[in-house]
């Protein structure tokens, strides 16, 4: 049960998990995005809808990122180019692309695809109980893996992590460097956007190979919660996104047995956990918030 539990953590929180590491992405260049969870549908519907035409799912992940991308790209016009309210605006983004794919998605709920499926990596598969948890999984899901330590690598050993990093502290000391902080944003919203429409094509096309109104259910907002959870630091923020895909696990496992208990609460129990996750580390990370997003999340922004 404990290796089941383990096993659908990473399974269902990997789509949590790569929203988050855009998120934090963006966040770390000083911009929030409640837009995330629009991002992570539009990724969703984006990448079925192209795994159903092409029969291709790698072609649907693309797609997938894409279209969280180009979300993304209108909360980063509005809020970089124009000056709007960032929160306000990726609340507006968030039920914008709720709106959108409950429209355009209305004929792929019925559709099947071939998606991804679950392949064992030779031997490692075979170690007892970590080879089920680790090394039998989707493709997507090891490449999630794999992006963890290169994102922590860019962000903290390398020049552009380093300016991704002054464009959320210092401003000035780009502009004394000769480079755009804007442009620097820019780029770190999309990159986001792009990471949580890959995550919302997991959801679709490799997790649950289908497509249903608002499948996503909050696992966006969830995403930019665990990046103040995890202090801006990837590997944190994996270790939430699996948390939260842990207490999902333990709530189809408690289904499965047949235990007497409300699947209502059972549904909501991922939501309090992270929820308690962040009153428990709310103090300590105040100081580790980048400077320019504790402007915004003080109502400056």
């Amino acid at each position: 049960m404990i290796a089941d539990i383990l096993t659908g953590a990473i399974r269902s929180g990997t789509s949590v998990m790569l929203a988050s590491q855009g998120e934090l992405v963006s966040e770390r260049a000083g911009v929030i995005n409640l837009g995330t969870e629009g991002s992570m549908l539009c990724g969703a519907l984006g990448g079925f809808a192209v795994t159903v035409w092409s029969g291709n799912p790698w072609l649907g992940t693309v797609a997938g990122g894409l279209c969280g991308l180009l979300i993304s790209l209108i909360h980063a016009f509005l809020v970089i180019s124009c000056g709007a309210n960032q929160l306000a605006t990726g609340l507006t983004i968030m039920f914008f692309g709720m709106g959108v794919t409950a429209f355009f998605g209305k004929g792929f709920v019925s559709q099947q695809i071939v998606g991804f499926n679950p392949v064992p990596i030779p031997l490692l598969s075979d170690i007892p109980y970590l080879g089920k948890i680790l090394f039998n999984h989707d493709p997507l899901t090891y490449l999630s893996m794999l992006l963890v330590p290169m994102l922590w690598y860019l962000i903290f050993r390398t020049r552009l992590g380093i300016i991704l990093r002054a464009a959320g502290e210092r401003e000035e000391v780009l502009f004394a460097s000769g480079i755009n902080p804007r442009l620097v944003r820019y780029l770190a919203v999309l990159a986001g956007g792009f990471l949580a429409g890959i995550g919302g094509a997991q959801l679709s096309i490799a997790y649950t190979h289908s497509w249903v109104e608002n499948m996503v259910a909050g696992r966006g907002v969830v995403a930019v919660a665990l990046v103040i959870f995890a202090s801006w630091k990837p590997v944190q923020a994996m270790l939430g996104a699996y948390l939260f895909g842990a207490a999902q696990a333990l709530q189809l496992t408690v289904q499965q047995q047949g235990l007497a208990i409300s699947p209502y609460f059972l549904f909501m129990v991922p939501y309090v956990l992270t929820l308690v996750a962040l009153l428990i580390v709310e103090r300590r990370k105040q100081s580790q918030t980048p400077e320019a997003l504790g402007k915004v999340l003080a109502g400056s922004g």
